[in-house]
């Protein structure tokens, strides 16, 4: 069920060419025009501008460039993805909140999100750098019906999502390097790390972190050489909540073309977006490292190469050099 709030915005971007009036808000979101009133002033602390006209009702003539529930959902097109979000100015990271509401029983598609991560983190537990409010830190929920073999084709997948959203936002085509980097001129533009809780048969739910430098102009000098941001790239400002919205609408459409169709049309458009795919790069496993052509990934999602003796490899844990 969604919420009032939720059903508030919806009834108000339905209405943005004219007034609605707080009888028929209160009519049709069945409280007092008293509740209905106090919405709007929590609206107002968002940032949005409303018009309160005497006999006409309510009207927004502006939205705020801030980040928060409410402006997400706010044009949010989805029928199961982003219903319920969570927004937190500042968190150590998204993930072990996430973690808690999915043991405490939050919804398939529940979103936690944040301005600023203190110590946000990637794959093998690097620290990844989540700048206030200049990029994307968010975590979602998931409750897929699949086998937990199949739990990393997730992350496959959003890479993919990832890369469609920023090529139609920015024109840019960035690369995907295996298994969770999103690369922009040779330099790492996003990150995804998927954990998964689950039984031997049986997934209970995934959590897919997203991490997005969008407002960066510059990095701490450790990663400076190494990261980038779509600012950085495009020299221009991006509005954070209207990418997220396009990630949000994106990954229902691809996930549920997932659960549908299986993997065969994803592998096939992350090969296409695959970061130095028949090229040769370094290869590192544990302690062993060595030079091999990248062929491409495997009906399960694992990284295909060709050594130097001809040998066709398939890994499923591997550090690929930049």
């Amino acid at each position: 069920m969604k919420s009032t709030r939720l059903h508030l915005i919806e009834l108000l971007e339905e209405n943005t060419e004219e007034y609605i009036s707080g009888q028929e808000l209160s009519r049709q979101l069945q409280i007092s025009r008293t509740a209905v009133w106090k919405h709007m002033k929590e609206l107002e602390k968002d940032g949005y501008i409303i018009h309160a006209v005497p006999k006409k009702g309510y009207q927004i003539s502006k939205s705020p460039q801030k980040i928060s529930a409410n402006t997400i959902q706010w044009g949010l097109h989805t029928d199961w993805l982003g219903k319920e979000i969570i927004h937190k100015e500042s968190v150590s990271s998204t993930q072990p909140i996430a973690h808690q509401l999915a043991m405490n029983g939050a919804s398939h598609g529940t979103v936690v999100i944040a301005d600023e991560q203190t110590k946000g983190k990637g794959r093998l537990e690097r620290i990844w750098h989540s700048a206030a409010n200049d990029g994307i830190w968010m975590s979602i929920i998931l409750r897929p019906e699949l086998q937990p073999n199949q739990a990393p084709q997730i992350t496959l997948m959003a890479a993919t999502v990832l890369a469609d959203v920023i090529a139609k936002v920015t024109g840019i085509e960035p690369s995907i390097k295996w298994p969770n980097d999103l690369f922009v001129k040779g330099k790492k533009l996003a990150g995804i790390l998927t954990e998964m809780q689950g039984e031997q048969d049986k997934v209970n739910y995934v959590i897919l972190g997203i991490g997005m430098n969008v407002n960066q102009s510059k990095f701490p000098e450790a990663i400076a050489s190494i990261a980038t941001s779509l600012k950085l790239v495009t020299d221009k400002d991006w509005d954070i909540a209207s990418i997220i919205q396009q990630l949000l609408v994106t990954f229902e459409e691809s996930y549920a073309e997932f659960l549908a169709n299986g993997f065969d049309a994803i592998k096939t458009k992350w090969e296409g977006y695959a970061y130095k795919i028949g090229e040769t790069v370094t290869v590192k496993v544990h302690d062993r490292q060595w030079q091999a052509m990248i062929l491409g990934i495997a009906e399960d999602g694992a990284l295909r190469i060709i050594n130097k003796d001809n040998s066709i490899q398939t890994l499923y844990s591997a550090e690929i050099g930049w």
